[in-house]
């Protein structure tokens, strides 16, 4: 009989064309990799994996067989599914992960909550940029991801994905103290369209955000630094270097010689959770949907 377990390295390989995707989605070791997929080579007789350059490939064989470990799979986790809604209790494990702020912001209300309300329920979580998160779901390496977009700029959730929004998250312009807008109750963007500014790094969501944000209200931004952690652009605020937008999920203090300027009209981003919508009757994807919306509820 084929072990479920080697499936799963099996399909793992297929989604993510090599062995130290397989091995990062499955949080394994690739000589882990390589072992289960030696046993399963031995035990179909067949060879599923051929050599390709410095990396491997399927064979033919393994092809044909990742299809249907792929079907395999996906029954398995729909038959747990309906045991869980069946049994009515949030058990077993959850892979969850949010993009860095909703982490901070939220995870540590939202995990003490899910540990205490449910104790057969193991939760483990990441830390991971909305396009990986939902990727993450999508593969079935993650159960749940809390992504976000912006008011003006839609993020694309990938067909087969539930999604419950969470909360909405106000952002401000963050100043140095000594700026000519700093005593203002609130700032329109185009006010600062000769500073210069601090970004998410290029290529980033929030980065793109921005940029189409600002170009669409007559501004070329002048991006002088770029730093993927909010504390990291508040320290450049603080040092004279520049302003930036700053979403208040997960803000934490602010350093003191910067301002905080709401904007006139309101910027925010919209968070929630997606997950794989043929999941959607298990109770433990309900109850971080609500631990998770509790948490927003707290901070908000």
């Amino acid at each position: 009989m084929l072990n479920l377990e080697r499936l799963r390295t099996l399909d793992a390989l297929a989604r993510h064309g090599s062995v130290s995707g397989a091995a990062a989605g499955l949080h394994v070791t690739t000589s882990a990799v390589s072992q289960q997929m030696t046993k399963l080579e031995r035990e179909v007789g067949q060879q599923l994996l051929a050599k390709n350059g410095r990396g491997v490939r399927l064979t033919d064989a393994g092809r044909l067989l990742a299809d249907h470990a792929a079907r395999i799979l996906s029954q398995v986790e729909l038959a747990q599914s309906d045991l869980e809604a069946q049994r009515g209790l949030a058990v077993g494990e959850l892979r969850i992960c949010a993009f860095p702020t909703a982490a901070r912001g939220l995870f540590p209300t939202a995990l003490v909550a899910l540990r205490e309300r449910h104790p057969g329920l193991r939760v483990t979580s990441r830390e991971l940029e909305p396009a990986h998160g939902t990727a993450g779901v999508v593969r079935g390496d993650l159960d749940l991801a809390v992504v976000l977009d912006w008011y003006n700029k839609p993020f694309a959730v990938p067909e087969g994905l539930a999604r419950a929004s969470l909360l909405d998250d106000p952002a401000d312009v963050l100043m140095p103290a000594g700026h000519r807008l700093a005593d203002r109750d609130e700032v329109d963007l185009e006010e600062l369209a000769g500073d210069a500014w601090v970004s998410w790094p290029e290529g980033e969501y929030c980065h793109d955000w921005l940029m189409y944000t600002l170009r669409a209200k007559g501004v070329e931004p002048r991006v002088s630094h770029c730093a993927a952690e909010h504390h990291t652009q508040l320290a450049l605020v603080a040092a004279g270097l520049g302003v930036c937008v700053a979403p208040r999920l997960g803000r934490g203090a602010v350093p003191e010689g910067v301002r905080v300027v709401p904007v006139r009209k309101g910027v925010r981003r919209h968070v929630y959770a997606v997950w794989r919508a043929d999941a959607d009757r298990r109770p433990s994807i309900q109850a971080a949907v609500e631990a998770l919306r509790a948490a927003g509820a707290a901070v908000g």
